[in-house]
This record gives C-alpha cells, structure tokens and sequence, in this order.
C-alpha cells in the first residue's frame, strides 16, 4: 500500500500557474501508477493527468491539455503537476491517486487517495 499527500494549491487569478505537488510514501513507487483527478462540490472525480508506467509517457484531459503537465521522480517518491494559465473552470480540490498496474482514466480503478488540495482561480 502507499500513502500520498498533495500540497500547492492555493487562490489566484485567471492565467496565473500553479505547481501541485504528491509525496508518496512506501518502497515500491515506482511500481505504482500515479494518477491526478479533481473534484468540484456536488461532482465526481474527473480525470486530470497521468503518466503510462509502460511507455513513460502522460496522458491529459482535453480541457487541460497543452496548459498542465505532468512528470515524476521516482528517486523523489513525487508526482506533480505544472498546471498553467489557469481558468475558473480549473477551480476544484485536486487529489493523486495510486494503483497497481498499468495507467487508467477511471477513478472507480484507483484505490488509493490523497487527502486532496484546493485550488481557486478567479476572473
């Protein structure tokens, strides 16, 4: 099992950056694949970024590609999240989340969460 904290989040204006942050505990990062979501009041998890544990590669979500990026240093035990010109629509609590095996988009297959980190843009 691992455990994962987020930290960075905060308040500012629309088209302003922000770097999320996720420190996983446990021996066996690099075996995990780490996931990021966000959540909005009243909704559901959407997917954000993740990072394929096969090819390396990220993956995003169309309303956020070409602004975020995603990366992760296993010597570090850290998942993070560059996310900039932020919208008011990027307005959510941001969470990691971990499974074993290979990368997916669903929150329904990750089993592990961080305790999650606001985020708030405003216009």
């Amino acid at each position: 099992q691992v455990q994962l904290v987020e930290s960075g989040g905060g308040s500012v204006q629309t088209g302003d950056s922000l770097r999320l942050s996720c420190a996983a505990s446990g021996r066996d990062f690099s075996r995990w694949t780490l996931t990021w979501f966000r959540q909005v009041p009243g909704g559901e998890h959407e997917f954000v970024a993740t990072i394929s544990k096969a090819t390396g590669n990220p993956y995003y979500a169309d309303s956020v590609m070409g602004r975020f990026t995603c990366a992760r240093d296993d010597a570090k035990n850290t998942l993070t999240l560059e996310m900039n010109n932020l919208k008011p629509a990027d307005t959510a609590v941001y969470y990691c989340a971990a499974r074993w095996g290979p990368y997916n988009l669903s929150p329904d297959e990750y089993r592990h969460w961080g305790q999650g980190t606001q985020v708030t843009v405003s216009s």
